[in-house]
């Protein structure tokens, strides 16, 4: 637990299992009114960050933080609430690369990938880009070891424990799989909340098609 600042905490966390689900349980005793007025909850890979804490004298803050330590956070519930759908083809150029990292034919990734339940861990790199938590271990795939220079805006990628949708062309390592034929849908600005995927949302992935598969 660190202060950050005269306004914020930072609670770091033993893993990314136990950052998602601490980030959880403050959004619901948040919402129930049990917690101190504060401006943002920001969840991150290890840490949630609490900013702008309307009572940030020393004293409240020490109360505070050790009230967030003594908390006993259960391990997050999977399949509560609505699943945001995003259609994929699954046509990447990464494909063949992650069938053989996962033992399995290309033609079996769509279905494995999409038969997967995925939640938001948290936002980061690009506005709109959600790091996707629920890969099982023997499906964790590492990052490409050249990026490539630019990534296509709605490309379906795998790094790690994560996966995620580009919502922009950029920069990017990740190994792609597939693509979502309406990115737009990931940022919009107009919109409130702007980010499609945000903290905590359920995901997942549809099949809308496949290489050598016409859409």
């Amino acid at each position: 637990m660190l202060p950050v600042g005269r306004e914020a905490l930072l609670v770091e966390l033993s893993s990314a299992e136990h950052a998602e689900a601490f980030h959880v349980e403050l959004l619901r005793r948040r919402a129930r009114g049990e917690l101190p007025v504060m401006r943002e909850v920001v969840p991150g890979a290890r840490s949630v960050l609490l900013d702008g804490i309307a009572d940030h004298t020393r004293q409240a803050r020490v109360r505070f933080a050790r009230e967030l330590a003594s908390w006993r956070i259960p391990p997050m519930r999977r399949g509560a609430g609505d699943a945001v759908e995003i259609p994929v083809v699954y046509d990447g150029p990464d494909l063949d690369e992650v069938a053989t990292a996962w033992g399995v034919g290309a033609d079996e990734v769509p279905g494995i990938h999409a038969g997967t339940e995925f939640r938001v861990a948290f936002c980061g790199f690009a506005p709109g880009f959600g790091y996707l938590t629920g890969l099982p271990g023997h499906l964790h795939v590492p990052r490409r070891a050249t990026p490539r220079t630019k990534v296509p805006a709605g490309a379906v990628g795998l790094a790690g424990p994560y996966a995620g949708v580009y919502p922009r062309a950029s920069p990017g390592g990740w190994q792609l799989i597939g693509r979502m034929p309406d990115p737009e849908e990931l940022w919009n600005p107009a919109r409130e909340p702007a980010a499609l995927l945000g903290p905590g949302v359920r995901v997942r992935f549809v099949v809308v098609g496949a290489a050598g598969v016409a859409e």
